[in-house]
């Protein structure tokens, strides 16, 4: 097991890994719209969600991974009227690329967030 760590995506908020290599499988913490340098994104849901994406691209490249090796995402939203909007900008990152997804609806996120988004994904050989 190989914790993954990386100055291009926030630093963790509490005592876990930005993600964690088992077995040449990358397991992401959960990354929310907040920037490397600590900033919080409270623009609209696609800006957060942009960031979002943006931190787990640093996180997987770190881990020699990238969004065309993930093979499944956990995606939590505060508002599940937002839904579409972020399915939109999941789309366009993941591209042709459909790995296996949940989608919840949460009462409360970490900073009061409104997206997170977790994945799994394989490391490159």
């Amino acid at each position: 097991m190989n914790y993954v760590s990386t100055d291009k995506a926030p630093e963790a908020f509490g005592p876990y890994a930005q993600a964690v290599n088992v077995n040449d499988f990358i397991y992401t913490s959960g990354q929310i719209p907040v920037t490397p340098t600590g900033e919080l994104i409270d623009g609209s849901i696609e800006a957060q969600t942009d960031q979002v994406f943006a931190n787990l691209n640093a996180v997987l490249a770190a881990a020699n991974s990238s969004l065309d090796q993930v093979v499944k995402a956990t995606v939590f939203i505060k508002n599940m009227d937002d839904f579409a909007a972020i399915n939109a900008v999941y789309a366009r990152h993941f591209g042709a690329h459909t790995p296996a997804r949940s989608c919840v609806e949460v009462a409360r996120l970490p900073k009061d967030v409104d997206i997170e988004i977790e994945v799994i994904a394989v490391a490159r050989d």
